[in-house]
């Protein structure tokens, strides 16, 4: 082991109320347990060593003061035995949560919650002789925290030579070395996902992926000749100099198609001063690449946005190029969804490729001329405005579920209740089919389990990778159950004409839930399962619990 995995931010982080970050969390103890704290302790199953705390209030009070996380869950329910730190100063910033009167008793509630290491904040060095000798905290306690602490170091062998992963040769070697820019570039590729893919003018072939045969390209938007950005936020030590842009991946990647590159935008502001040299790129060639999203700044930590949209003059510079009856295609690159629903309604093809790190450009330059065929899922629902947001596919269904044909049920005057793109979603080159879903048995027992088969066929003519997913309803339960869960997925890779079997086990570690009593267990009773290309494109069949 050369370093110690940290599981952060603990707990619920991302449930911040209005989309603020550090906001205010507010949450059932079902919803907690159900749907946020799994994946904490997964990862902690997994060898995570170490915790840290978030800056957010749950359920009224701090998570750096939250004996109930720190303590009767990590410690007592789960068994953690590695030390807790803080988020940067978050025990100081307890006192204007409005908890604590000063910093000392910042300390105290900090110390006696079960938090070990105190990040930067200083009040543990200065408070905690002070509590000790008061009778506040116990010194029990503290040998304890230490012990925790140590341990760790030594489990690092950092009491043999606290230097001995401090080694610059090794780094120079290692980092940007051919090996790592090959993972990288594999990383970049896989995780792009194609949106939509339409033929453009009176062509009756898919925009994508453009042939390099083509004569000219077009390639406009403020992130086509960029480094920073491509490493996206948080980048730290980063070296934006050894980042691929797009623009010198089309050119390595394509090296007989002329280039025509203009900025056109930039991410803030309104000034559309570069939009005349963008137009007349755009005339010169015979397809368009807009390279567009967000910097570095614009998402991540302290980023929070109320409105998700295209930053700055971008979306008038896409609906400028769009006037001028070219095919377009529409790279988006952010770190969240974007609302989007005028590009997937005016442009022919589009992708969203995230902030893909040092190899960005030669990942999407790949993609986009056909070297990579694109095979990733959206982990996340894109909406089609602000106004749906919290969305997900695992929603409950509500005693009004929607009917377009009656005003009172659940949905909106304005916008339909779908996403714009759902969760699991991610088109290919190639086309993929399913058939024949069928189950091992429709009666699962206690101690038993059901194997579902599904086989899946390339009926395009690109080899490609589909990743396959199974999603499970239970139909009624003691507390209201969601629409959907995802239970499984398994990525495989078709030559055209090639099908595969793909299977998948349930057992009712599937079908366990918070109940009414708050026990964790499956109830008897029906159950349907989903499998397909997507949350919202699957087969389904039916089995019972017995």
């Amino acid at each position: 082991t050369t370093i110690l995995a940290c599981v952060k931010h603990f707990a619920a982080y991302g449930a911040s109320q209005a989309g603020r970050d550090y906001h205010t969390v507010d949450m059932s103890d079902r919803e907690l347990r159900q749907n946020f704290l799994p994946p904490y302790k997964a990862a902690l199953d997994a060898g995570a060593a170490t915790v840290m705390t978030s800056f957010n209030e749950l359920d009224g009070v701090p998570a750096s003061g939250n004996h109930y996380l720190m303590t009767e869950i990590l410690r007592n329910e789960w068994g953690f035995d590695g030390f807790v730190v803080t988020d940067y100063t978050s025990i100081n910033e307890m006192v204007p949560h409005g908890v604590v009167a000063n910093l000392k008793e910042a300390a105290e509630l900090a110390f006696n919650a079960g938090v070990q290491m105190d990040m930067q904040g200083g009040v543990y060095s200065e408070y905690i002789p002070e509590l000790l000798d008061e009778g506040k905290i116990k010194e029990a306690d503290l040998n304890e925290y230490v012990r925790q602490v140590l341990e760790m170091k030594y489990k690092l062998g950092l009491f043999d030579d606290p230097y001995r992963y401090l080694n610059k040769e090794r780094e120079q070697a290692t980092l940007y070395s051919q090996e790592m820019m090959d993972h990288s570039l594999l990383a970049g590729k896989e995780s792009i996902v194609l949106l939509k893919n339409e033929p453009a003018g009176r062509s009756s072939e898919n925009l994508l992926p453009l042939s390099k045969n083509t004569r000219s390209v077009a390639l406009i938007g403020p992130l086509a000749d960029n480094q920073k950005d491509m490493l996206g936020t948080w980048h730290v030590a980063g070296d934006e100099t050894k980042v691929i842009t797009l623009l010198e991946g089309i050119k390595k990647t394509a090296p007989n198609v002329k280039i025509n590159y203009a900025r056109g935008a930039d991410f803030n502001g309104d000034n559309q001063s570069g939009f005349a040299e963008a137009l007349a790129a755009a005339r010169r060639s015979d397809v368009v690449i807009m390279a567009i999203g967000e910097d570095y700044t614009q998402s991540g930590e302290a980023a929070s946005r109320s409105e998700i949209g295209l930053p700055g003059p971008q979306q008038e510079l896409i609906e400028a190029i769009h006037a001028l009856g070219k095919p377009v295609v529409a790279v988006v690159m952010a770190g969240r969804p974007l609302t989007i629903e005028w590009i997937d309604e005016h442009i022919p093809a589009v992708m969203n490729a995230w902030h893909l790190g040092t190899m960005s450009g030669q990942a999407i330059a790949e993609t986009l001329f056909g070297d990579h065929n694109p095979g990733g899922k959206l982990t996340i629902t894109f909406p089609k405005n602000v106004g749906q947001i919290p969305v997900y596919y695992n929603m409950k269904n509500t005693g009004r579920p929607f009917d377009a044909n009656n005003k009172y049920t659940s949905k909106y005057l304005d916008v339909s209740n779908e996403p714009l793109y759902p969760f699991g979603y991610g088109l290919s080159y190639t086309t993929f089919e399913y058939s024949n879903l069928k189950l091992s048995s429709n009666e699962l027992s206690n101690d038993g389990s059901i194997t579902v088969n599904v086989t899946v066929k390339n009926t395009g003519k690109y080899e490609g990778k589909e990743v396959v997913q199974m999603y499970i309803r239970d139909l009624v339960g003691s507390v209201t159950r969601p629409v959907k869960e995802l239970k499984g997925f398994e990525k495989i890779s078709l030559t055209p004409g090639e099908s595969k079997q793909v299977s998948f086990t349930i057992s009712t570690d599937d079908l366990k839930f918070y109940t009414r009593d708050m026990s964790f267990k499956a109830e008897p009773g029906d159950f349907k399962v989903f499998v397909g290309t997507s949350s919202a494109e699957t087969l389904e069949a039916d089995f019972a619990l017995k």
